[in-house]
């Protein structure tokens, strides 16, 4: 397989390697299997985790992976100097509290590129000359809509067989399986939709007509205004979306009603 080499001069891991979606079984077995498969399996588990869950912290990734802090931090200074990952300092949503915030790492456009993402060129050429042939951007954003709609009935079925309140869980679960690796999570008045891996990130970097499209396509779904706060093809780690929380009971008991 050929290899790059990172300014350490060290291999870095090819994409095979890195898409390696193996999981620890028995957390307890961690140290006897980083033995058995080597420095660079765990590593490469190291990355893609971050991947998979977003900007972590060293605790983090320790619980998740079944290692130690110390063994975790080797394995981010080596993938740091393959500029793999990068230190920042974790966003923080809402008031900050007292203290310094958490330090985190989160995967760099090199290490984003290690995984999936060999078709870009092509992708940007493609919308490119979509733009320049078909009608600038309002063509792009038309084959973002279209795109978006080809991928609908999946993600349509799913929230759809949720109740009101695991519809923003349930379409995380739908795009996860599309290698989004998204989460959902609880926040003030809503929730928070995260895609902690955008396979068209460096495609919508240049045609942000893409984030628009999944945007406009969740608020249609889910039955409500969303709100981006954050995406990948911005330099940010994670792509966020606010979703508000709807009152399914007060739209229930005011529905056939005229507003006073």
């Amino acid at each position: 397989m050929q290899r790059t080499f990172g300014p350490s001069g060290r291999g870095l891991p090819g994409s095979d390697e890195l898409r390696n979606n193996g999981v620890v079984k028995n957390v307890g077995e961690a140290p006897h299997e980083e033995l058995a498969t080597g420095e660079r399996s765990t590593r490469n588990r190291v990355a893609r985790s971050v991947l998979d869950h977003g900007p972590s912290t060293v605790a983090e990734l320790a619980e998740r992976l079944g290692l130690t802090q110390a063994a975790v931090r080797r394995h981010l200074d080596a993938l740091a100097a393959d500029n793999v990952v990068e230190a920042r300092e974790r966003r923080v949503y809402g008031a900050r509290t007292r203290g310094r915030p958490a330090k985190v790492f989160a995967l760099t456009d090199c290490g984003r590129d290690a995984f999936d993402q060999s078709y870009d060129t092509l992708a940007v050429d493609a919308l490119r000359w979509i733009g320049e042939r078909e009608g600038g951007d309002e063509a792009i954003a038309a084959f973002a809509r279209a795109r978006i709609a080809a991928q609908a009935d999946a993600y349509r079925k799913a929230v759809e067989a949720a109740a009101p309140e695991d519809r923003t869980e349930a379409l995380a679960k739908a795009l996860s399986a599309d290698g989004y690796a998204a989460t959902a999570r609880s926040a003030p008045v809503g929730e928070q939709l995260c895609q902690h891996h955008c396979p068209v990130a460096h495609a919508a970097e240049k045609f942000p007509q893409l984030c628009e499209a999944e945007t406009e396509f969740f608020a249609e779904l889910l039955g409500t205004h969303v709100q981006r706060l954050a995406t990948i093809a911005h330099g940010d780690g994670v792509c966020t979306t606010f979703i508000p929380k709807i009152s399914h009971h007060a739209s229930e008991s005011t529905s056939g009603r005229n507003p006073a």
